[in-house]
C-alpha cells in the first residue's frame, strides 16, 4: 500500500535567477512538475504531490518568479512570460532535463503552454487546470473576443469577467496597496470555495472598476476566517508569511507584460500548436475561467492535437477545492495516454 511522501524544499540558483522549490518522491522517478498561479506558492500542490510521489513520481513545485522564496525583480518587464519560461528551463536542466509532465494552474497554465510550445522536447504531456491554453498568449486583447456577450453586454461590461485585469492595468498601484493593506485578510478573502449558484450570473471580477477595486471603498479586505477546506492551516500560514515578504506587487506584475507576451507567442514554432497529449481540468462553477458556457476554450481546442477535457464541480481553486479529484483525473489521463 502506497504511503504519502513528505515534501522538502530547496533552492536552485543560476546567474540570472533563484528558484525556491518543493519536491517529493524518488529523485530517479519520472518528472512531474507543478506550476502555480496567482496568488499561490508551490505548496498549493501538496495533496497532488504527496499522492503522485507515493506512486514513484519525482514531483517538483517551484515558487514562481516573484513568489515565496524565489527572486522577485522590481521592474515589470522582468515578469514577461519568456523570462519565466527561461526560469523553468534552467530548473528543468538542473533536475536532469528528462522530458516531464508539466502541470499548470491559473497563471501557471500560460507558462506550461509557452514552455510546451517553445521547448516541446522538454514535455511528454501537459495539464492545464482552470485556465485553458491560448496559443496567441494569455493577454487581455486575446481574452475579450471570447467573452460571453449575452451574460456581459458590451455596453455594460466592456471587459466582461476580465474587468479586474483592465483595472490592474489602469490602477496598478491602487490594487497592490489594497491587497497589501491586510495580507492575511486578503488571502482569506481570495481563497473561497466556488458556489454552484453563481453559474450563469455576472461574476464579481466584472465589477471591479465600478466598485473602485476588489474591496470597494474600504480599500482593504474584510476580515473573514480562512477556509480550512482549501489550505491546510500550516500551509496557509506559510503562504501568508511569503506574501508578508514579497507583497502583491511582484505577482500582480505578471499582468503588465501583454505586448511582450504576444510577441513571444508569435515566435513559437507551428503557431504554438501542441502535439503532446493535453489534459484540461475545468471548474463547473468557475465564474472567471469555465469553458462550458462560453468560447474561452476555443483557442485550446484548435491548437491541441490530442486534447482531453474533463470537468469537476468546483470554483477556480481546483487543486485545493477538489484535491483528490484533480489527482484522480490526472492519474486516469496519464494511464490512458501511457505516460
Amino acid at each position: 500500500m502506497a504511503t504519502s511522501s513528505p515534501l522538502t524544499d530547496t533552492t536552485f540558483s543560476s546567474r540570472r535567477h533563484t528558484t525556491h522549490y518543493w519536491q517529493a518522491g524518488p529523485a530517479d522517478g519520472p518528472l512531474l512538475i507543478f506550476l502555480h498561479g496567482w496568488p499561490e506558492i508551490g505548496l498549493v500542490w501538496r495533496a497532488q504531490m504527496e499522492a503522485f510521489a507515493s506512486e514513484g513520481w519525482h514531483c517538483i513545485a517551484p515558487d514562481m518568479r516573484g513568489y515565496g522564496g524565489s527572486t522577485a525583480p522590481v521592474t515589470p518587464d522582468a515578469y514577461a512570460l519568456k523570462e519565466i519560461v527561461e526560469d523553468m528551463v534552467e530548473l528543468h536542466d538542473h533536475l536532469g532535463g528528462n522530458p516531464a509532465i508539466w502541470v499548470g494552474h491559473d497563471l501557471g497554465s500560460p507558462v506550461v503552454g509557452a514552455l510546451a510550445a517553445h521547448h516541446s522536447e522538454r514535455s511528454r504531456g501537459v495539464v492545464f487546470i482552470s485556465v485553458p491554453y491560448i496559443p496567441e498568449a494569455f493577454a487581455l486583447s486575446n481574452l475579450l473576443p471570447l467573452v460571453d456577450r449575452q451574460l456581459y453586454p458590451a455596453d455594460q461590461y466592456p471587459y466582461g469577467q476580465w474587468d479586474y485585469y483592465r483595472f490592474y492595468l489602469t490602477h496598478f498601484d491602487r490594487t497592490v496597496t489594497d491587497f497589501d493593506a491586510d495580507i492575511p485578510a486578503t488571502l482569506a478573502a481570495i481563497y473561497r470555495s466556488g458556489n454552484p449558484e453563481s453559474v450563469g450570473k455576472v461574476y464579481r471580477s466584472a465589477m471591479i472598476t465600478r466598485n473602485g477595486g476588489w474591496f470597494g471603498s474600504a480599500h482593504r479586505a474584510p476580515t473573514v476566517q480562512p477556509d480550512d477546506a482549501l489550505w491546510p492551516s500550516a500551509d496557509f500560514e506559510t503562504l501568508v508569511g511569503a506574501f508578508r515578504i514579497t507583497g502583491f506587487r511582484p505577482g500582480n506584475s505578471w499582468y503588465l507584460t501583454d505586448s511582450i507576451n504576444i510577441a513571444y507567442a508569435h515566435e513559437a514554432p507551428n503557431g504554438g500548436r501542441l502535439r503532446q497529449p493535453v489534459l484540461f481540468i475545468n471548474g463547473d462553477f468557475d465564474g472567471l475561467c469555465d469553458i462550458t458556457y462560453n468560447r474561452f476554450g476555443e483557442p485550446m481546442r484548435n491548437a491541441c492535437q490530442d486534447l482531453t477535457v474533463t470537468s469537476r464541480p468546483s470554483g477556480h481553486w481546483l487543486p485545493l477545492e477538489r484535491k483528490a479529484e484533480v489527482t484522480e483525473a490526472m492519474r486516469s489521463w496519464l494511464k490512458t495516454k501511457a505516460l
